[in-house]
Order: structure tokens, then sequence, then C-alpha cells
């Protein structure tokens, strides 16, 4: 789990490292930009890893000392994981408390460590893919460690190209 953590913390440094255009040790490359959704590749040690990206749309209420939230929806083809979905929140989670991802009327229960959250049943990592495509909106909510209850709204206006964008990989 704290590999799988360190994974993401990585790609997220690399993702917004490469948004703002400066150099990183790690190779990331842009597949392409699809409107509220942007696609990567990137090479690490243990193989090629791609993913898709967004940022919120709306953060309501905006917690104390939130920084920028990222949605991805990741491959990871040498550990056998594909369209595996992980919310960075730009706030700490409450521990031990879960959040509820929502799309068209589908929830999903959501497990949270310290600022980021997956798919509490892996299982449902392809359903989960298949409403994001089928969605307009995905929402997020989540308690805080100060208590507030957050959500966070994602447009999915380009989220289906973005994930066929890293079907190769």
């Amino acid at each position: 789990m704290l590999a799988r953590i360190a994974l993401v913390l990585c790609i997220a440094f690399a993702a917004m490292t490469a948004l703002t255009g400066a150099a990183s040790a790690q190779s990331v490359q842009l597949i392409g930009q699809f409107r509220d959704w942007s696609s990567y590749s990137a090479s690490e040690g243990a193989g090629a890893v791609c993913f898709a990206m967004s940022k919120p749309a709306e953060v309501t209420p905006s917690p104390d000392g939130y920084t920028q939230a990222y949605l991805y929806l990741t491959h990871r083809p040498s550990e056998n994981v594909s369209n595996e979905l992980n919310l960075v929140a730009g706030f700490e989670f409450a521990p031990d408390q879960p959040a509820t991802l929502t799309i068209g009327g589908k929830s999903f229960d959501l497990f949270t460590q310290k600022d980021a959250a997956w798919l509490l049943d892996a299982s449902q990592n392809d359903n989960l893919a298949g409403a994001l495509r089928a969605g307009t909106s995905l929402v997020i909510e989540g308690t805080t460690d100060k208590g507030i209850l957050v959500t966070e709204t994602f447009s999915l206006s380009g989220a289906t190209a973005a994930s066929r964008a890293i079907g190769g990989c």
C-alpha cells in the first residue's frame, strides 16, 4: 500500500511538473489534452504508467489549507492494473472516514488515507471507468480532518477521449 501511495504521489508530482513546464527527472509525456482532461505516459522503474487526469471544476466549501486536487485514471500494465481511480484531494481526510464517488446516480465507496482516496473494491475499476465515460460529471464527498464535509465536482467532458488515449499503454 505504501509503495502504491508513493507511486501515486510521484505521478502527481510529475504531472504537476509537466503542467508547469519545468524539467523532471521522470520522463512524463503529454499524450493529449481533451477538454477538461489530459492524458500522460510516464516511465519508471517498474515500467510504463499511463494516466488521464483532471482538476475539480468546483470545491465546496474550500477547506483551510486547500491545495489543488487531481483525479487520476491510471494504467500500469507491468502490474496488470488498469482503470485504477485515485484522488489527490487537496486536503487531509479524517482518519478512518470513507468517501463517496457518484456518477449519474451510481455510487462507489472510496477508502481514504491522508490526502488520497481509492476505490474500496478494486474489482469495480472497470465499472467505474465505464460510468466515467458515460457520465457528464463526477462528485466526490469526503470529510476533512477538521470534520468538514467537502464536495469536489469534476467535469467529465473529455474523459472518454482521455481514457481511450491511455488505452494502448
